[in-house]
């Protein structure tokens, strides 16, 4: 996770919720950690993972830091020409497990830029794939060596007589980009319909190491919470079963001013507790935190209070991409 800039380890203790007396049973444990051969100096924007290997991405854009946080090895890896702070990246390997790095640039959607593990060089590709909608770059997720992006279509006609135009349709989806192919594959669909071509927020996370999970909430019915699960996920082909579905208003205690506010913008999932762990920023006149909720789906919730955001340009909330699993992959430096 992400905290102020720096790259922090945060760890969850879920076994004892719903029991009396449960005040301290899930407060997370968190700390810096030092990446090896960094200075402690260097602010980081984001992380991606995948297969126990960590993407950084230094604020100043200068370059790429790969680590293994297990094997405390790290590499650092300069662009093929300059990164751009929209820039988006995504970890994933092909079907011969040679690791690869994916660089999206909003600026050219037709041109794809892959770093190769096993050559240690960049390369640009032809994305041939049917024009590629509103590709939301930084809700990208790496899932069994592939990575995962909402896409979005949106439809605007002119309002008659008028000059102004009117958003008529929205169409939200999945796009997966096959590492072994180096392509995006064909649109995905979401489990849900919209009720009305109004913007919502989606979150993407994944279970184990086999399975997506999409968070949903649309705006005319804010106080609702959606989160899918996949039953099948390849890149062409992806079915679904509800996790839960939490109408946040019946939990007592919480304010309408709190779930207009509340967009979660990132979250984990447990499945044996059948719960999930949204996360979010909390605003006062003084201060702005970090805040967990776990959200249950017989209703139980609580809050976890992470820890003040001393920053005043980070943008909070985007912890939590998913579960770290330890690798034993050598980084060739």
């Amino acid at each position: 996770m992400i905290l102020d800039s720096r790259v922090c380890s945060l760890r969850f203790d879920l076994q004892k919720i719903r029991i009396e007396d449960e005040e301290d049973l899930v407060d997370p444990s968190m700390k810096q950690i030092s990446i090896p051969n960094i200075d402690d100096q260097v602010e980081i924007s984001r992380v991606y993972h995948c297969d126990g290997l960590l993407l950084c991405i230094p604020k100043d854009n200068s370059g790429l830091m790969l680590w293994n946080p297990y094997l405390g090895q790290t590499k650092w890896i300069r662009p093929k020409n300059t990164f751009h702070r929209d820039d988006s990246f995504a970890l994933g390997y092909d079907n011969n497990r040679n690791h690869k790095i994916l660089r999206l640039n909003e600026e050219n959607e037709s041109h794809i830029d892959v770093y190769d593990f096993s050559s240690d060089s960049w390369r640009t590709v032809l994305d041939d794939n049917p024009y590629r909608d509103e590709l939301i770059y930084q809700s990208g997720v790496s899932l069994k060596g592939n990575a995962y992006f909402f896409d979005r279509e949106v439809t605007i006609e002119a309002e008659v007589g008028t000059e102004h135009l009117l958003i008529t349709g929205i169409e939200d989806y999945l796009r997966c980009f096959d590492f072994t192919t180096e392509r995006f594959g064909p649109r995905l669909p979401l489990p849900f319909i919209l009720p009305s071509p109004s913007f919502e927020y989606l979150a993407l996370s994944w279970a184990r190491d086999d399975k997506l999970a999409v968070l949903y909430s649309h705006y005319d019915t804010f106080d609702i919470i959606e989160i899918w699960i996949s039953t099948k996920i390849e890149p062409n082909a992806v079915s679904w079963s509800t996790f839960f579905k939490v109408d946040m208003s019946l939990i007592n205690g919480l304010t309408d001013d709190f779930l207009i506010r509340f967009e979660p913008k990132s979250f984990f999932i447990d499945e044996e507790k059948k719960v999930a762990v949204l996360f979010d920023t909390k605003v006062t006149e003084t201060c702005r935190y970090q805040m967990a909720y776990i959200v249950g789906d017989d209703g139980y919730f609580k809050s976890v209070n992470i820890g003040v955001i001393s920053n005043s340009h980070w943008i909070g909330g985007e912890l939590v991409r998913s579960s770290y699993v330890p690798s034993l992959l050598q980084l060739q430096v």
